[in-house]
């Protein structure tokens, strides 16, 4: 009879790792403190929801004097305890579904449910706790378009590439302090008013913890709501840091997968890696793209962001290939591809 497979070696840094979060997790609690689920906005289709969540224990929330969360420089999104394969309870209408989170505290999890196409809400409960709402967009059968949408030097301005400017964005900067990429929430917005019913989904490589940061900056800058892809920054079993690039790929063609009758608008820059993630993508699903929109950066911040990524090669006969310095740059071009009227 043959033997069973080893079981895959985990890398140290991912159990040290593991180690340290379980002795803060054991510290807390001796305070008194208890988990609590984070949801982020997640997608589904015809009898199933994608529900994406994270539980964690946080430190209590600072507000203002009129209530309103207060502002809070970056750092403060990394403190939170995530909590282990925790196990959580989703309620979607008369149905409940027990879903457990990954070593990172991560949530993401396929339930079987019954929503109408477009925004709707359900609950996610840890131990015992008040229910959270969360929120899914439910894309229907008759959707044929959709927008995928990088984050970084995308929509926010952030120079990711270079670490310490990185570093500095993402732990030091207060939240209001971040700007928008000009025009591109008015593209977005005009994008999804031209296709009712059109999924919205923001992909980046960009670290769960700053998901609550990223819902207000759109919220405060109009750019539309939209399904959440992030990842987890920590070590995988095999390695010191996940793949941004991996991570990308992968949820492309689990959306490629999963909606084969949707046609995506791929919206990324040229300071990181999305030429070549969309091209690769491209070449594997040809029918499931729509168009591609590069923003360019502007000279300041490519060499903020370590200079631009090779261009890669395109053919325009798969899908138009647009390429500006901001979204009204972006928008009119797309008009002229006919994607935007």
């Amino acid at each position: 009879m043959a033997s069973a497979p080893p079981a895959p070696r985990i890398h140290w840094f991912a159990r040290l790792e593991h180690r340290f979060h379980v002795w803060r997790e054991g510290r807390a609690r001796r305070r008194g403190r208890s988990a609590t689920v984070l949801p982020f906005p997640g997608y589904g289709g015809p009898g199933w929801v994608r529900v994406v969540g994270r539980v964690l224990i946080v430190p209590p929330q600072r507000r203002t004097k009129s209530g309103e969360p207060a502002s809070v420089r970056g750092w403060r999104s990394f403190v939170g305890i995530p909590v282990s394969f925790a196990k959580a309870t989703v309620h979607v209408g008369d149905s409940v579904h027990d879903v457990v989170a990954d070593r990172g505290g991560v949530i993401d999890a396929v339930i079987d449910a019954d929503l109408e196409p477009g925004w709707q809400t359900f609950t996610i409960s840890v131990e015992g706790q008040p229910p959270i709402e969360a929120t899914a967009f439910v894309v229907a059968e008759s959707t044929r378009f959709g927008v995928v949408s990088d984050v970084d030097d995308t929509v926010m301005v952030t120079a990711l590439p270079r670490p310490f400017i990185a570093a500095w964005n993402s732990f030091v900067v207060d939240e209001h302090a971040r700007l928008p990429v000009p025009g591109m929430a008015v593209l977005l917005d005009q994008l999804l008013r031209q296709h009712p019913g059109a999924p919205m989904v923001y992909l980046s490589t960009g670290a769960w913890n700053v998901a609550p940061t990223l819902r207000r900056f759109l919220g405060r800058h109009l750019f539309p709501a939209g399904s959440m892809l992030l990842t987890d920054w920590g070590p995988t079993h095999d390695r010191w840091f996940r793949s941004g690039r991996e991570h990308k790929l992968t949820n492309l063609r689990r959306l490629a997968a999963e909606f084969p009758h949707v046609q995506w608008l791929l919206i990324g820059d040229d300071g990181q890696h999305d030429e070549a993630i969309y091209s690769e993508f491209m070449a594997e699903h040809p029918t499931s793209v729509a168009g591609v929109a590069i923003r360019r950066l502007l000279p300041a911040e490519a060499v903020l962001a370590g200079g631009r990524a090779g261009t890669e090669p395109h053919s325009d006969s798969v899908a138009p290939w647009v390429s500006a310095e901001d979204g009204a740059g972006l928008r009119d071009l797309l008009g002229e591809a006919g994607i935007l009227t």
